[in-house]
């Protein structure tokens, strides 16, 4: 038996069909928060090439044990999974701007990740800062470190999170985290981290090294992507633990 389907429904299901194949793809959420691309601006902790002269051959997060191990990709994993698709991700390590922010000029330098527009921007550093031991150091970095986060609000409108210093130091991490309420960012205190030897890379395996001995293991970039992620999960309007 031959169907002869009416002109106007033939029509309608195609126009569906063609809709529905050209829809955009949903974007990744997390609550309310969009992450669909992720900004990573940190230091050695974030990010640190080969330096075979102090024993480190990897190219991520010092000193993790394995790429998949440092808090970048421990951190994208828990907001892939959240969030139901893997972002899209940049990491830069902006360890010029700790050692000359004063000079540091922003825009320029930073041109492709600002260009990023990224959803989610996690700012972690810190650790290579002079020490602000004189009022004007101290108001140079906190007018540096504010400029920072307003050049990333200018760009996009993401939802930023500062991590505090992983080796804690009460006058930078004090100066960041009011800038960051200021900014309207997302302060991240893992001071407590530092402090327990188990997180560090030399409670885990024999590195000659001491600086990169002390940086986070694997114990410790989990347990700093943990605190972030807790931290997004709030923010976005979900419960701290899943």
């Amino acid at each position: 038996m031959k169907y002869v389907f009416p002109l106007a429904l033939l029509l309608f299901v195609t126009s569906t069909a063609i809709q529905a194949a050209d829809a955009p793809p949903t974007k990744p959420t997390i609550g309310r928060l969009p992450a669909g691309r992720v900004l990573f601006l940190g230091n050695s902790i974030t990010k640190h090439g080969p330096a075979p002269a102090i024993g480190w051959t990897g190219d991520w997060g010092m000193a993790a044990s394995a790429r998949e191990k440092d808090y970048v990709q421990l951190l994208t994993s828990h907001i892939a999974k959240t969030a139901g698709a893997h972002p899209m991700t940049m990491v830069r390590n902006i360890a010029d701007f700790e050692r000359g922010y004063e000079t540091f000029d922003i825009e320029k330098v930073l041109k492709e990740e600002l260009a990023f527009q990224a959803d989610l921007v996690i700012i972690a550093i810190g650790e290579n800062v002079s020490e602000p031991s004189t009022d004007e150091s101290r108001k140079k970095f906190a007018e540096a470190f504010a400029r920072l986060l307003s050049a990333v609000k200018q760009h996009g409108k993401p939802a930023i999170f500062v991590r505090s210093s992983f080796w804690q130091n009460p006058v930078k991490d004090t100066i960041m985290r009011r800038a960051s309420e200021d900014a309207g960012a997302t302060y991240v205190d893992i001071s407590r981290l530092g402090a327990d030897k188990s997180h560090m890379a030399s409670s885990e395996r024999k590195i000659e090294h001491p600086g990169v001995a002390g940086h986070p293991g694997d114990k410790g970039m989990k347990a700093i992507a943990d605190d972030i992620f807790s931290a997004i999960r709030r923010t976005s309007g979900l419960a701290e633990n899943p």
